[in-house]
């Protein structure tokens, strides 16, 4: 648990790219499956729920984060990029409103550049070394 309060912005930033690989990825597992003739009639559930597994890594490693930085608007990019990412995430699922898909992707990369740009301005040892720096 200590290694993710302090390397929460380098957990957000693999969650994140890694939720990137995943929505790029996922129009190609369409084409392989379409392709596919005797496999599967649906995507795989294991797929589907990596949405998730990275939605909640990701807001492991934002609330630890957000607890270590003073930068309030790094805070505000955070959180808010998240919520976009959830909302469109839930939107996907329950298919309330068409968006494109390429939609998705800025939420993602905003976590990414955001949990980088706070890497590179936090550089952190210990819990409080953000808060008390400035």
């Amino acid at each position: 648990m200590i290694l993710i309060k302090q390397k929460s912005d380098l957990l957000g930033t693999y969650a994140s790219s890694l939720c990137l690989i995943h929505c790029i990825l996922t129009p190609f597992l369409f084409i392989i499956q379409t392709g596919s003739t005797n496999c599967c009639d649906s995507i795989p559930t294991w797929w589907k729920s990596m949405d998730f597994i990275f939605l909640a890594f990701s807001f492991l490693a934002i609330y630890w984060s957000v607890k270590k930085t003073v930068i309030t608007w790094v805070k505000s990019a955070l959180w808010l990029s998240w919520i976009a990412l959830l909302i469109v995430l839930l939107n996907e699922k329950l298919e309330i409103y068409p968006l494109p898909e390429v939609v998705i992707y800025i939420p993602a990369i905003a976590l990414m550049v955001v949990h980088l740009y706070n890497r590179k301005n936090c550089k952190c040892n210990t819990d409080k070394c953000c808060v008390n720096e400035r």
